[in-house]
């Protein structure tokens, strides 16, 4: 019996090694499967000295395997089935625990498990239940139903909600992160807009969060990894985009195709998405190492260790979030000691309510040092040092004016206003006898009654002739364009001259918006001579020497004569002064890296010191530049974490989609506006068409990220016609905004 059951071990560690290594290190291999063939007809006389000598076998050759492990090799560990999930987790790090959700197929997203767990400790005589929240993602070794870790919208909100019950708990909450991805639901609440929402929340939940890391992938990971403390296991991955998917890309695969192997494995490695890499990058805290080839459910060593490094990481958050003192300093000291059993220590897992905001801006401000060196500055020592001064007198200013002036100003207006009403008031009793009785005698004049009561109309085309002080090149190509719609409206074909000039690219007949290029936008929109830009000797790099990146990012520059995808400036509409940022389709898709990140960060923080409205317009967005890999990922928190400070402070931010939006930029600092608006041109989303395509094998109807369809879920708040853009966008600035920035 024992023989069976010891053969049966060794095979699944043998088709654990197969599976991983996918037909490489055959010889190896080879002589693995004769020894244990050999072991398994019982062919030796002593059976213990066999299955010591077979199991020492494996060990060595899973040691040298070890060596020789590539990323790919990693990705294909993490997606195993034999790898650890977050059940095992749960029963083998935590004493005891209770599952809120996803206990199995019947709840509502079975990918994401939550659980109320603790930690027992004993210091001296005395024992200590240290209570926390855990938030994950399920994988289930395999189960089908749990969609291999993939977190539906619905699934992310409601982890959210549950960080929040963590929060007026006054507890931790300890995130693992075993997902591919996120799953491409458009439906309400929709995986873009879910995503950007629980980034925006996690940088600024009041309690502690320490996030573990085993497959990262994307926005997904995002949804989870906004924390004070990342950990990742050794044989981990975190990317921007699977090798898969960054090989359809790079071979420029046609629906259908698949990548070969080799390109997969190039791919895997040009991503640079080992823990080892991501620790270079100052993108995670620590690497928490793991058995060889990986941990699997029987490595009880492991989770002691792992155990251990999860109370190590949040008492470290807990000591620093706490007031100074000997003490605190002493165990903190203490617990640089790897040797230390923190079973028998005791650290209290709680912070004192006027102590989390400190936690809250050092956790944002650890992100907001991230990826500093990943893009090209080719701004002067003395150019940035007049910008930094400009800065700084620009924050003395704005404070005194706006923190103290207008302050005990708002103080005796608000006295004045109280006063007046009451004069008012007193007014119309007195004199409302006397205004009826005018009443009763006067005559009314019915076209001036009937221009009171009525609404207003838009002029009529024909006056806006010639109007745009920017004109579409397309407008030069004397050809007759057909509408779309032509078919089902019976729209008359267009001279293109007419159609790229004075209709602005819009069908007269259907309103049918043609794509137009972001100088439309970037011309038309503001008061003449009022653009002021900023920032552009920032440029996009290349930080990970993808191969022929070079190449094409400088094939970029001259087709666009754009630095990066991004634009910043500043402008004003009709007087009104504001920020503006644009992510431009034209270079490389509109795709956001580090040098785009860093463009829109500064852009919002200069809105926040001038209390500037901030607009950002996404001509077009393809997500995150997969050539920087974590590089590019980083911007999503980073970004969102300078829109949530922007926005805490009371400016008003809105959103302007057109052409296609998808990806990273969407599910984080675009989505989380509150004011989102939409071009008739334009189409949203978490995935396009083909990416859900390769990802889920699903079709989608070719309407579905219609702006229409995105309004109708509540992701954006209106519809707008081009032709509107200016007028709809003073009518946004003068009637929205914040309680301590003023526009007028």
């Amino acid at each position: 019996m024992e023989l069976s059951k010891k053969a049966q071990q060794l095979t699944d560690r043998l088709n654990y090694i197969k599976d991983i290594f996918g037909g490489k290190h055959q010889e190896d291999i080879s002589l693995l499967e004769t020894r244990l063939n050999e072991f398994k007809t019982g062919e030796t006389e002593n059976i213990d000295e066999a299955a010591a000598t077979i199991e020492d076998l494996f060990s060595f050759m899973e040691k040298k395997l070890e060596a020789k492990l590539t990323p790919m090799d990693k990705v294909r560990i993490v997606r195993h089935p034999q790898r650890i999930c977050l059940k095992d987790i749960l029963e083998n790090v935590y004493d005891n625990y209770t599952e809120i959700g996803g206990q199995n197929e019947h709840t509502n997203d079975p990918a994401v498990l939550i659980a109320r767990a603790y930690i027992t400790r004993r210091y001296g005589k005395k024992t200590y239940h240290q209570s926390v929240m855990v938030i994950g993602h399920e994988k289930g070794h395999g189960e089908e139903f749990r969609n291999g870790g993939s977190a539906k919208p619905w699934g992310n909100a409601k982890a959210l909600h549950y960080m929040h019950v963590a929060e007026t708990e006054g507890i931790p909450v300890h995130s693992y992160i075993f997902t591919p991805g996120g799953d491409p639901v458009e439906e309400y609440p929709g995986a873009a807009q879910q995503i950007a929402k629980n980034i925006y929340e996690m940088a600024g939940l009041s309690v502690p969060i320490i996030s573990l890391i085993s497959e990262g992938g994307s926005g997904g990971a995002e949804a989870f990894g906004l924390a004070d403390k990342r950990l990742m296991l050794s044989h981990g991955y975190y990317s921007v985009i699977s090798p898969e998917g960054a090989a359809a890309i790079e071979g420029r695969l046609k629906r259908g195709e698949r990548a070969s192997a080799e390109l997969i494995e190039q791919c895997a490695k040009n991503l640079h998405l080992t823990a080892q890499d991501n620790l270079s990058f100052g993108y995670i805290d620590k690497i928490i190492q793991e058995p060889l080839l990986g941990a699997r459910p029987y490595h009880y060593d492991f989770f002691r260790t792992l155990r251990q490094e999860i109370i190590r990481a949040t008492d470290e958050v807990m000591l620093k979030s706490s007031e100074f003192s000997i003490f605190n300093f002493s165990k903190l000291r203490r617990l640089q000691n790897p040797d230390i059993n923190l079973d028998e220590t005791y650290v209290r897992w709680h912070i004192k309510r006027s102590l989390r905001s400190d936690l809250i801006e050092e956790r944002q401000h650890k992100f907001m040092r991230m990826s500093r060196k990943s893009y090209i500055n080719r701004q002067s020592i003395l150019g940035a040092l007049a910008d930094t001064w400009a800065e700084q007198w620009r924050e003395v200013y704005n404070r005194l004016v706006y923190d103290i002036y207008h302050r005990q100003r708002k103080k005796y207006v608000r006295l004045r206003e109280e006063i007046e009403a009451e004069w008012i008031s007193f007014k119309q009793k007195t004199s409302k006898p006397f205004k009826n009785a005018y009443n009763k005698v006067r005559r009314i004049d019915p076209a001036a009654e009937e221009e009171l009561t009525t609404l207003s109309k838009w002029e009529d085309e024909n006056s806006r002739n010639n109007a745009w002080k920017w004109v579409s090149p397309k407008a030069k190509e004397d050809k007759a364009v057909t509408c779309p719609n032509s078919a089902v409206h019976g729209c008359i074909d267009l001279w293109a001259p007419d159609l790229y000039n004075e209709f602005a690219g819009v069908c007269t007949n259907c309103g049918h918006h043609f794509k137009m290029e972001y100088q439309w936008f970037m011309h038309n929109c503001f008061d003449e001579n009022s653009i002021h830009e900023f920032n552009n000797e920032w440029e996009a790099g290349n930080p990970l020497k993808f191969p022929d990146f070079d190449e094409r990012l400088q094939e970029a520059r001259e087709k666009t004569k754009l630095k990066s995808s991004c634009i910043t400036y500043e402008a004003r509409i009709e007087g009104i002064k504001c920020i503006v940022a644009i992510l431009t389709a034209p270079f490389r898709g509109g795709s956001v890296g580090a040098a785009e990140g860093a463009k829109l960060i500064s852009a919002i923080d200069k809105a926040r010191r001038k209390r500037y409205p901030l607009i950002i317009y996404s001509h077009g967005t393809a997500g995150i530049r997969i050539q920087e890999g974590t590089h590019g990922v980083i911007q999503m928190p980073r970004v969102t974490i300078a829109i949530r400070r922007y926005m805490r402070a009371g400016g008003l931010y809105l959103v302007l989609y057109d052409t296609n939006s998808f990806g990273g930029p969407v599910a984080s600092f675009l989505g989380c506006a509150h004011y989102q608006f939409a071009m008739r041109s334009s189409n949203l989303g978490f995935a396009g068409p083909a990416v859900i395509k390769n990802t889920t094998g699903m079709d989608v109807p070719p309407d579905h990220h219609n702006c229409y369809k995105a309004l109708s879920r509540g992701h954006i708040q209106g519809v707008w016609d081009r032709r509107d853009t200016r007028t709809n966008l003073k009518q946004a600035l003068l009637t929205m905004g914040g309680r301590n920035l003023y526009y007028r």
